[in-house]
């Protein structure tokens, strides 16, 4: 289903202007094909869901940069396929390297300060429901979940805990609301 030109130019500018609406508009609308896009080259779900997270990150960071004469669609495939080539130089350089467990999981936490939705959703929940309901998640979302909202740390607490740029914190986050708010949804 494509999206009315004129609305995705309204949320790019809202988003160029800080609306965490706008960006949340944008990140659902355009997931799926950055998404997709990064599976099919990776093969691999949890590579192309970071991929897809760092590709958002760059793109709201970078947003201001946009040109509105060009596809936006287009242009967030482009910044994934650069996030992508840096992907396999980092993987290629650190074949020998090995990662423990503990540091690979310190590599998914996130936080937001903005209410959304779903964060009003996720408020109603019974904690011991909301507690099964996290279980369900990846512990990459798992972790940043627990980081923002049982820990209560800052976004920049959460990246400098994960070892990840703030943006990265931000999109994670936002993606590990979404997927809660629908686990609780369907339950």
């Amino acid at each position: 289903m494509e999206i009315d030109k004129e609305i995705i130019l309204k949320h790019i500018k809202n988003a160029k202007k800080g609306s965490q609406i706008s960006f949340n508009f944008l990140l659902d609308s355009f997931w799926g094909s950055v998404y997709y896009f990064q599976l099919k080259k990776t093969e691999n779900d949890n590579d192309a869901e970071d991929i897809t997270i760092q590709t958002f990150s760059k793109a709201f960071d970078k947003i201001s940069s946009f040109n509105e004469e060009y596809q936006f669609k287009t242009w967030l495939i482009a910044i994934s396929k650069n996030v992508f080539i840096d992907f396999i130089r980092k993987k290629n350089a650190s074949i020998s390297i090995k990662t423990t467990t503990e540091k690979e999981s310190e590599a998914f936490d996130v936080i937001d300060d903005s209410p959304s939705p779903e964060d009003k959703i996720i408020t109603e929940q019974n904690l011991a429901k909301l507690l099964r309901d996290i279980k369900q998640l990846k512990p990459k979302y798992q972790e940043v979940i627990n980081l923002r909202y049982f820990q209560e740390l800052s976004y920049k607490e959460i990246s400098e805990q994960i070892d990840e740029p703030m943006n990265n914190v931000k999109v994670k986050l936002l993606r590990a609301k979404k997927l809660l708010a629908e686990i609780i949804k369907k339950s």
